[in-house]
């Protein structure tokens, strides 16, 4: 623990286990299971789908769940990409045909559920439990219901807001009848009911029951089946292409997500860990390359040089994220390059101490560091886009006595597409984080991924798990990840005093979201920053936006250290929001 930072909340500290999770009810459900033996992906599975239940406007049971997961008993350390893919329709011709070149809200977006498989496989190869006995909280929470919370009221409100115009007719029945009974916003304390979806998981459970012979894994399986290729499948394929949509019941039958190594750097022999180029997590590790050939202790934490190298290895990053980073099964992504030593030396040097980069720079050549390179046409740069700077998701990680290790964030929320009547649950509009541009390497294309702003991370020391850490936050989630990880690693933060300290961010770079809005230079800033630093950085040259004390949109990041040496656990969990942390 750093002495004389504050913090207003402890580090919740244990020796067998924790858990640290976006919402409080979701840390419960995945502690339940700890409590019962289970282990830390038995957990997490149970945590994640209760997000699921619990923060609906952010995240999905038909949404999204990338994973990383550590299995200490065979030493594996894998991804989980937990991301659908476009309809094997979805070409680009026919979709600017469809929608003169937009995106549009709803059924438009639509690309394969992929929580529910991300869930299913993490438990049959690295858990221990039933799919019953992980999904058990959920569907308490989703039957039983739960008291509202202010940031969910907030949401709904604004969702009730939407009924008449967008939200309005067949489609969104559903959704307004789970969501704003009796036409309102349900009140803060008011306890919301998800009965379709509760009827879903009784469902699947009996599925699994029946298949009980066929062992613990098997059954796992046939819930697999009965959701991608059984009567869930015939209903969200239905119901699709009633809207007009192009999921097929032959591309959920095809569908399964993909397990692959993580990407890996390190800083200064801490190895870091994140999901690959079909989504952002390699932003963090390039930011931290780049960072580590400055005296950051020198600098002084939170210091205008701090600050500013922060920011201006951040848009690199990005810079090279919006040209080279794509669907790995589509396009060609440098990742060996990008991840080098030698090319964040190369970055690093264009950084100018007096002066901000105006605007998103130039993206790197990181052929020239990935052996066999080949370089695709270079991506136009970008011009200014107005519009919502948007972000959702949520977050969980789980460290066991065993050493295993969970990391994931969960997304898609139910405010811009619809629930599948009768089901409970959306069909993943993660198509919102695809280009139309046909030079882009995310463009749109049959069976491809979008490039997804969700990523969780894993940190380790010495070949054992240091720390499992993510947040939501659209575009936030590598900045402010970047920003605990150097506050514990490099200032010596516990994990709670890490995640207070207030943060600052970078958006000059078009967003992951539709349309992708750009606004050159802008800097957002938590408003406990010190006034110098901040006034020191509009003089460099970055347009300083001074936000909330504790700003929502920062993140609600979640951690937990691993300290093997003295064998104890300390989680910490985002007063920003809901997130809370328990540990025994």
């Amino acid at each position: 623990m750093a002495r004389g930072i504050p913090s207003y909340r402890p580090a919740v500290m244990g020796n067998t286990h924790a858990i640290s999770a976006g919402h409080y009810l979701a840390a419960a459900a995945g502690y339940r299971l700890l409590e019962q033996g289970g282990n830390a992906i038995d957990a997490g599975v149970a945590g994640g789908i209760a997000i699921n239940v619990v923060l609906p406007h952010l995240t999905n049971f038909g949404g999204v769940a990338p994973t990383i997961l550590h299995h200490a008993a065979s030493g594996e350390t894998v991804t989980i990409d937990g991301l659908g893919r476009w309809p094997k329709a979805a070409t680009l011709d026919r979709y600017l045909a469809a929608y003169g070149g937009d995106i549009p809200e709803g059924i438009p977006r639509t690309v394969t559920p992929a929580a529910p498989d991300a869930w299913l496989t993490a438990l049959e190869l690295y858990g221990t439990v039933s799919f019953e006995q992980a999904v058990t909280p959920a569907l308490q929470l989703a039957e039983q219901g739960f008291p509202v919370h202010p940031p969910l009221h907030r949401a709904l409100t604004g969702l009730a807001a939407k009924a008449e115009t967008a939200l309005a007719g067949e489609a969104f029945r559903s959704t307004r009848e789970t969501f704003l009974p009796g036409g309102a916003a349900p009140a803060v304390g008011q306890v919301l009911v998800q009965k379709e979806l509760a009827r879903t998981f009784r469902r699947m459970i009996d599925v699994e029951r029946s298949a009980a012979g066929r062992g613990r894994e098997g059954a796992i399986q046939a819930v697999r089946e009965f959701f991608y290729q059984g009567e869930l499948a015939e209903a969200m394929a239905a119901f699709c292409q009633e809207q007009g949509g192009l999921l097929t019941r032959e591309d959920l039958a095809s569908y399964r997500v993909k397990l692959e190594p993580p990407a890996v750097g390190s800083y200064k022999g801490i190895d870091v860990y994140t999901c690959g180029p079909w989504c952002q997590g390699p932003v963090s590790i390039e930011t931290l390359h780049i960072r580590e050939g400055f005296d950051l202790r020198g600098m002084g934490h939170n210091s205008p040089d701090y600050l500013h190298v922060l920011l201006e290895a951040l848009k690199l990053s990005f810079a090279d994220r919006h040209a080279h980073y794509g669907d790995p099964d589509f396009v060609t992504v440098p990742l060996a390059g990008l991840l080098s030593k030698e090319y964040a030396a190369l970055r690093r040097a264009g950084i100018v101490m007096e002066r901000a980069s105006p605007e998103m720079p130039v993206a790197g050549d990181p052929w020239a560091y990935q052996p066999g390179g080949v370089r695709p046409a270079s991506v136009p740069q970008p011009t200014a886009v107005p519009g919502d700077l948007q972000a959702d998701t949520s977050y969980l990680c789980v460290v066991d006595r065993w050493g295993n290790a969970f990391s994931a964030t969960p997304s898609d929320g139910v405010g811009s597409t619809p629930l599948v009547p009768g089901l409970g649950f959306i069909l993943s509009s993660r198509g919102s984080q695809t280009w139309l541009d046909p030079q882009h390497p995310c463009v749109l294309g049959p069976g491809k991924r979008p490039r997804l702003t969700p990523n969780p991370a894993m940190a380790f020391r010495d070949g054992k798990v240091a720390m499992p850490f993510g947040t939501p936050g659209g575009d936030v989630q590598c900045q402010s990840m970047v920003q605990l990880f150097l506050n514990v690693f490099e200032f010596g933060m516990d994990a709670q005093q890490a995640i207070e300290a207030p943060r600052i961010s970078t958006w000059s770079f078009p967003n992951s979201f539709w349309p992708h809005a750009y606004p050159p230079g802008l800097v957002g800033a938590e408003g406990r920053l010190p006034a110098e630093a901040l006034a020191e950085l509009e003089r460099r040259g970055h347009r300083v936006e001074v936000w909330d004390d504790w700003a929502g949109a920062s993140g609600n990041v979640c951690a937990i250290e691993a300290d093997p040496a003295r064998g104890i656990l300390r989680a910490g969990a985002d007063p920003r929001r809901e997130a809370y942390a328990i540990a025994r």
